[in-house]
């Protein structure tokens, strides 16, 4: 080949690399979340797509994708090409639980996805409704032993972590607690608040917000420590119930992802989170801001799986 010749064709295709980098950087970037509207990871989602189009400098489009406890959107996921054009802000439940409960998982939590960052970490909360005894989780359990038949605990659904602590809770308690599951945290905060079940355990905002109104009370966190948006709201374990279930918001990516793109976008998370705004909006939805790199979120990944496993067997539960 002629020098000449060899130079055009180099020149040719850098300037083709060029195109199809510039091309990505224009493609929106969507970003899916497995929860409908209007709650806090719906809320985290659309707080941190506002970053990542600064970060990226790429428009950042947030997509609900409500239905079978995240794994619809995950199930998208996993056939996505691994360009870095389809990711998804999820928590920790189906990479850390669904394992254990579903005999017949429909993707490999570690094979089937790239983590590329976790977010923040977040507690639930034990709220107690009108049909509960006035005070703290001493009192509640001191009547729930009197009112076995009325001795329950909602949540927003089977199989979620709300649903193992409460079952941790009674075990280790020896106060029996029927499971009410509800389709979403929202229907089981309204039954919560109207005085059909005497506790909830749920995401912290949410019921944080009806207990301004005064219509519940928040009466525990299941954290390491008390949370500053709670500073007066005791953990389980400062109760003397040795319970805590730290959880996280991570983003994932298609199986496959090539390594630029994966560092690519996980310095732009870094970047995000580690902007002001965004940290204090964080902490607005009742969680804490907490970066880890795609390797760290692995290592997080693989202790959560390893620290359900024993109270999932306990309960006996199975989602099949």
């Amino acid at each position: 080949m002629r020098r000449s010749t060899f130079i055009a064709t180099l020149a040719g295709l850098s300037l083709c690399g060029g195109l199809a980098v510039a091309q990505d950087n224009k493609s929106p970037v969507r970003l899916l979340v497995g929860f409908s509207a209007g709650g806090s990871f719906d809320a985290t989602a659309r707080a941190l797509a506002d970053k990542l189009r600064v970060s990226l400098n790429q428009p950042v489009v947030v997509e609900n994708k409500p239905g079978a406890t995240q794994r619809l959107a995950l199930g998208e996921i996993k056939r996505s090409k691994p360009d870095g054009l389809t990711l998804i802000l999820a928590n920790n439940a189906p990479f850390t639980i669904f394992p254990h409960i579903y005999k017949k998982l429909e993707f490999n939590p570690v094979k089937d996805f790239t983590p590329l960052g976790r977010i923040a970490t977040y507690d639930l909360c034990i709220a107690a409704g009108p049909k509960a005894p006035p005070g703290g989780v001493p009192e509640f359990l001191a009547w729930a032993k009197e009112h076995p038949q009325e001795a329950a605990f909602g949540t927003g659904g089977t199989g979620q972590s709300a649903h193992f602590i409460g079952d941790m809770l009674s075990k280790r308690t020896g106060v029996p607690l029927m499971h009410v599951p509800y389709k979403g945290g929202s229907p089981a905060l309204t039954e919560l608040a109207g005085g059909q079940i005497p506790i909830l355990i749920d995401t912290i905002l949410e019921s944080l917000e009806m207990s301004k109104s005064g219509k519940v009370r928040i009466l525990a966190t299941t954290g390491e420590a008390r949370l500053s948006i709670l500073p007066d709201v005791p953990t389980l374990r400062e109760l003397g119930i040795d319970i805590t279930a730290p959880a996280y918001l991570g983003l994932y990516g298609p199986p496959g992802m090539s390594q630029d793109k994966v560092q690519r976008i996980s310095k732009a998370l870094n970047e995000a989170t580690q902007s002001p705004d965004l940290q204090r909006r964080i902490v607005s939805f009742a969680m804490t801001p907490a970066y880890s790199s795609p390797a760290e979120l692995e290592g997080i990944q693989a202790d959560g799986l390893k620290r359900w496993e024993a109270p999932i067997k306990a309960s006996g539960f199975t989602a099949d």
